[in-house]
Formats: structure tokens, C-alpha cells, sequence
């Protein structure tokens, strides 16, 4: 079910004469590579506060591999400005914030507000899933590979968007086209990554019996750029805000695409 998609750029020729390149292109990975995007600046004293609170949570050695007691895999990365986070069987880059806890404790939440992991000043991890939503303890395998992702040309970008349309499709049932509109140069990592996020969330969706009916009722995603970043949904378009200016964190998470939907 490989549908074309639109992309249409505020300010790049290149990118808006895309749209007319067919559907069938041969797709092209995130391959890995060093830190590509741009982290907003603050004041100094923005910039200081940051650094402490960040501070604990590098103690752990970066980027690293996890394991669970339950056998989860997944890959912990806090590098740069924010904690990345990926589990080995999803394509999702989770953008994490650090927060203190009791005695020294590091909490890992989403963009939701919700608890991912825990780490403790003595090095321990543990892992909170909705298949242990109690906490599930986690040992480091071993280093792993960095969660940056370097920049997308526009062919990527559409390249990277049949496929997500073509998986999207298939979760569903039905034909699911992807859009990108008023996308400035050099938004198109977060562009592909909001896309893959809100396929895990229909893919996760339709797993579950109480949020199937509301995953198929998407028929269109529409990503754009704003003045912050959140979604919405209304009568079969899913409609994803991003800020450029955030870096990764300028774009929503599955868990925040799954809450819209399960609203709608």
C-alpha cells in the first residue's frame, strides 16, 4: 500500500519539486553517525542550571546497552543536551528528561511526564514498560551505538515517508497518506522521526483491543512546523506540530500521538 507523499517547503525549491517523485523509490535508513542537530541556546544561567541537572544522570556510562531481567533490550544514550533512548525492537528515538528523585535518584520521563527509568548514584537502572509498569531492573550488556541521527537530504525524507506510509497502511488496513507542509531546510531528520513516531503508535494501537477502532480511524498524517509541538486529530487527519527550534525535542512522542487518538 505505498502511497506518494506531499512535502512542500517554505523555503527550498528542491524540496517542494519532491512531490512529484513517485511512490516505489528505494527507501533509505537512518544510518548512524555523529550529533546533526542543533540544540536551542539559551542564557548562561539557563545553560548552567541545565548542566547541573544533567550532571548525575552522565554518570552512567554513554551511549550504552541495557538489559532487563525480562530480556528488554534497549540502547540509553545521554551524550548531548537531552537523554535519548531506544528499545531494540522499535524504530522510535524516545528524547528523555532528567529529573532528581530521593536519595540521588535520576528519573527518566517522556514528553508525557511519564517514568521510563530510574538510576540510581550506584549505577543501578530500571526499566518501566506497560509490561512492568512496577519497574523491571536493567544491567548494562555493553557500549552501544549513538542515538543522534545526522541530516536527511529531501530525497530521504521522501524516500523514508513512502515506507512509513506503506507500514501505517498495513497496521491499519487501509491507505494512510503522509504529509509535509511549510517544512523549512534542515527540519528533515525531525520530520522522519515524527513520522516513525506516530507509526508505533498506530502499529501499537491496533495491538490493543480498546484502541484499534481509534488507530483505524487515521486516514491522513499531516507533520508542519510551529511555535511548539503538540498534535491533534479531527476527522481522520492526525495533524503533528513541530519546533525546529527544540532539536529532538521539538516533536511529540508515540505515547503523546496514542493519548490524542484515544481522546478522539
Amino acid at each position: 500500500m505505498f502511497a506518494e507523499p506531499r512535502i512542500s517547503a517554505a523555503l527550498s525549491p528542491t524540496t517542494l519539486a519532491l512531490a512529484s517523485i513517485v511512490a516505489g523509490v528505494a527507501v533509505l535508513g537512518f544510518p548512524d553517525a555523529a550529533d546533526a542537530w542543533t540544540q536551542p541556546r539559551g542564557n548562561a544561567q539557563a545553560e548552567q542550571s541545565q548542566d547541573l541537572r544533567e550532571r548525575p544522570a552522565r554518570a552512567l556510562a554513554s551511549p550504552g546497552r541495557y538489559v532487563t531481567e525480562g530480556g528488554e533490550t534497549f540502547i540509553l544514550d545521554h551524550s548531548g543536551a537531552r537523554p535519548l533512548l531506544r528499545f531494540d525492537e522499535s524504530p522510535e528515538v524516545w528524547v528523555l528528561r532528567a529529573t532528581p528523585a530521593p536519595r540521588g535518584d535520576i528519573l527518566y520521563r517522556n514528553d508525557q511526564g511519564d517514568v521510563i527509568l530510574r538510576s540510581t548514584p550506584s549505577g543501578g537502572v530500571t526499566l518501566y514498560t506497560p509490561r512492568a509498569p512496577g519497574g523491571e531492573p536493567a544491567s548494562q550488556a555493553g557500549p552501544g551505538p549513538g542515538l543522534r541521527r545526522p541530516a536527511l537530504s529531501p530525497i530521504q525524507l521522501v524516500n523514508f515517508m513512502v515506507r512509513q506510509s506503506d507500514v501505517a497502511s498495513r497496521a491499519v488496513g487501509h491507505l494512510v497518506v503522509f504529509e509535509a507542509e511549510e517544512i523549512s531546510p534542515g527540519s528533515e531528520t525531525l520530520v522522519a522521526e515524527a513520522a516513525a513516531a506516530a507509526v508505533e503508535a498506530l502499529t501499537r494501537m491496533v495491538r490493543a483491543s480498546n484502541l484499534r477502532d481509534q488507530a483505524r480511524q487515521v486516514r491522513r498524517i499531516v507533520i508542519t512546523e510551529g511555535t511548539r509541538n503538540h498534535t491533534e486529530f479531527s476527522r481522520g487527519v492526525l495533524t503533528i506540530t513541530l519546533d525546529p527550534r527544540e532539536g529532538p525535542a521539538g516533536r511529540p512522542s508515540s505515547a503523546r500521538v496514542v493519548r490524542t487518538l484515544a481522546g478522539s
